[in-house]
């Protein structure tokens, strides 16, 4: 059976519906960097998502063509991720998406090294006949956070978001949403097959303790 992140780190993608803390180990992501709003047809969030789709693919299909990673097993393509921004405010204004800055991500096994991920984004530049220069390997370490499962419309989210912030505080952390500290979604349902009042995504926060006097 195909090893599949979301059943064996469950802490990281399956957590309850209210907030916990947790902390993220270093990862490695093939990543997209853009701008924009992510419901636009023609817009960068939108083609960003093919890119790492591509890629993603190539390394999981690898030994079909020959590539031999070391340590490969078979696996399910981790879940896309979003990590957004609007200029580092703690708080996302979601009636302007127009706003927003995003990294795209997908989770990359550990055997992936970069030497075979510049393998698989020209593999997949030439296959596909795509600009793939944006695609870049990326080393994300989040540490400790608050996190909890939304289900529902993104543009609820910060009904959420309020709750993990005051349990947070409950326990003497307060959000850090600056410089490579990001608002961080990771989607595990698919809006274009999904009703949007079922839509399940981790939304998790960075946080920091609160210096006391």
């Amino acid at each position: 059976m195909a090893f599949d992140y979301k059943k064996e780190y469950k802490e990281f993608y399956m957590p309850p519906k209210k907030p916990t803390i947790v902390t993220i180990p270093p990862m490695n992501y093939i990543a997209v960097r853009g701008k924009g709003d992510p419901n636009d047809d023609n817009g960068e969030y939108k083609n960003s998502i093919g890119l790492l789709y591509c890629v993603a693919f190539t390394i999981k299909t690898s030994y079909r063509g020959g590539r031999k990673i070391d340590g490969c097993f078979e696996y399910v393509v981790p879940p896309l991720e979003g990590l957004w921004d609007q200029g580092g405010k703690e708080e996302i204004d979601y009636s302007r998406k127009e706003k927003f800055s995003f990294i795209s991500l997908i989770r990359l096994p550990d055997f992936v090294t970069r030497e075979d991920f510049d393998w698989a984004v020209d593999a997949a530049s030439r296959k596909k006949k795509l600009d793939f220069s944006k695609v870049e390997f990326l080393t994300y370490n989040e540490g400790e956070c608050v996190q909890r499962m939304h289900v529902g419309s993104y543009d609820d989210e910060p009904r959420a978001i309020a709750e993990m912030h005051e349990y947070a505080s409950r326990y003497g952390y307060a959000p850090d949403i600056a410089g490579s500290r990001y608002h961080h979604e990771i989607y595990l349902s698919d809006p274009r097959r999904c009703n949007i009042n079922k839509l399940k995504t981790v939304v998790r926060h960075p946080i920091k303790k609160i210096q006391e006097d």
